[in-house]
């Protein structure tokens, strides 16, 4: 069956076809690097999710009647492709995102690893035996498939994080109707491609190519009973206001953060500057979990600074496919112009600028790359003040502020606390006592000592608080919004005996 037109156009994968759907409007993948063109796309409809949904939903009731295991079978075939595909689709990833490229080839690593997870999770026990008050019953927890899920993936993940949402949705016996992030189409059809190959039965897997348009035609529609978004936090709260005032529907939203690394007077700086250097710039800030806050102590500020600044001035930008290469461009012109703004609006609040690479010298950009989307490190030490817009809102780039603190690490918890924000954070230290005071009052869902905020693991929850999100839409976590819990009690005598000394005498008038 053909994947794209006659033309070249890439299209929907809708029960088991791939088609153009009803609109006549495509779109473009795009090299964040050169601005080239790599493939042309469909752009879905209301229409072609209604199409895909109603697959979806009549696809449910055969799929889930199938075990756990014999689902699980489709996916080990998709690990074996991702596995065999590793180099390859790496790069695709590096080309049409922008990551370097030992961090597209992770991405696809990663979706290898949550699938490897999810499908041999099939295998595991399921469910909860729970003690009954009278010895004649028997009581346990099941779990059943929700229905049709929701997946919203975004673009700086474009092979792990959609295999997070999908992976455990299909293995717990869901269908799946896919609206991929529109910056890196190219990754969401490879995927599709592997659905296809696995031979995944028609209606179960679904993925509809486009917009915003697209993705609020899912979270809107009744069929859906679960939706998993990964995104900006305009858009999640947004969908968990929609999803959260209709009955029996759920959302699971990981959103972004305003991330913070606690240096604290008794860090050893080798590791505090090399764990601030990843998670300030790595995927060029372009990460959830980036941190864009550096809090340390009074003791330790000057040399941290002077070390991290240094770095930052000669941190390696430059073409994700060359290994040499520690910063990649951002994503879309207009991403560059929003790490602008919020780069002005930082300098309007008072920052003192230490490094300013925002507009790259010409001798900085690759040969042949003049039309990339290139940003360099921009880093700013500013006093503490609360209302501050520059520490609390979300920039997404390669933008960090430098906060100086004086006390303990109580003053340091309380400054790293004060943004809406509630994702991610580290501390470095080798002071126990204030690792696990972090540990234990940072307001964040992932916490990290002596490590940079970067580098979660498939097996471990992934989400935030506050802003951040209201759910975790990976690992043990995902299997919550995506099935339903049944409390079963059975009675195994011929007498009927209640809980709490209910009487189970029955009188009657007679």
């Amino acid at each position: 069956m053909s994947r794209s037109t006659a033309s070249g156009t890439n299209l929907h994968y809708i029960n088991g076809e791939w088609t153009s759907g009803t609109g006549s409007e495509t779109f473009e993948s795009e090299s964040p690097a050169t601005g080239e063109t790599l493939a042309t796309f469909q752009r879905g409809t209301e229409a072609d999710v209604d199409r895909a949904l109603e697959a979806a939903d009549e696809a449910f009731e055969e799929w889930r009647e199938l075990s756990a295991i014999d689902r699980a079978e489709y996916l080990w075939e998709i690990y074996h492709e991702l596995r065999d595909r590793h180099e390859e689709l790496g790069e695709i990833v590096s080309r049409e995102c922008g990551k370097e490229i030992s961090e597209g080839k992770a991405d696809v690593t990663e979706a290898w690893h949550m699938v490897e997870w999810a499908a041999g999770n099939a295998r595991h026990p399921h469910g909860d035996v729970v003690p009954s008050e009278i010895g004649s019953k028997d009581a346990y927890m099941r779990r059943k498939p929700r229905g049709v899920i929701g997946c919203i993936s975004p673009w700086n993940f474009p092979v792990a994080i959609p295999f997070w949402h999908m992976a455990i949705a299909l293995v717990e016996g869901n269908t799946v109707v896919w609206k991929p992030a529109e910056q890196t189409p190219w990754c969401a059809q490879i995927i599709a491609e592997m659905f296809e190959d696995a031979g995944i039965p028609d209606g179960v897997f679904n993925m509809v190519q486009g917009f915003g348009d697209a993705g609020a035609a899912i979270t809107d529609d009744e069929r859906v009973d679960t939706v998993l978004f990964t995104g900006s936090a305009e858009v999640g709260h947004e969908i968990a206001g929609k999803v959260g005032g209709e009955p029996g529907k759920l959302a699971a939203c990981e959103m972004g953060g305003k991330n913070g690394i606690v240096v604290t007077e008794e860090a050893d700086l080798d590791t505090a500057v090399h764990s601030a250097v990843m998670s300030s710039f790595k995927t060029t800030g372009q990460r959830c979990v980036s941190s864009e806050r550096l809090i340390v102590h009074e003791d330790v500020y000057d040399e941290f600074k002077q070390r991290f600044v240094d770095i930052a001035q000669d941190i390696a930008v430059g073409d994700p496919l060359e290994e040499d290469t520690f910063m990649g461009p951002a994503i879309e012109a207009d991403h560059v112009e929003k790490i602008r703004r919020h780069n002005e609006l930082a300098r309007e609040e008072g920052a003192n600028v230490l490094v300013d690479r925002f507009e790259l010298e010409a001798e900085e950009i690759p040969d042949d790359h003049e039309d990339g989307h290139w940003v360099g490190p921009f880093v700013y030490e500013i006093d503490y003040e609360s209302d501050l817009r520059c520490l609390n809102e979300e920039c997404f780039g390669p933008h960090v502020a430098l906060l100086e603190y004086s006390g303990d690490i109580e003053d340091a918890v309380e400054i790293h606390n004060d943004t809406p924000y509630g994702l991610a954070g580290a501390i470095i230290s080798e002071d126990y006592r204030q690792i696990n005071y972090f540990r234990d009052h940072a307001d964040i869902g992932l916490a990290y000592a002596n490590l940079p905020c970067i580098g979660a693991e498939v097996q471990l929850p992934f989400g935030g608080v506050k802003k951040s999100g209201n759910g975790y839409p990976s690992a043990r976590e995902a299997i919550e919004a995506v099935t339903e819990r049944t409390a079963w009690t059975m009675n195994n005598s011929k007498e009927i005996e209640m809980a709490q000394g209910l009487s189970a005498d029955i009188t009657t008038d007679d």
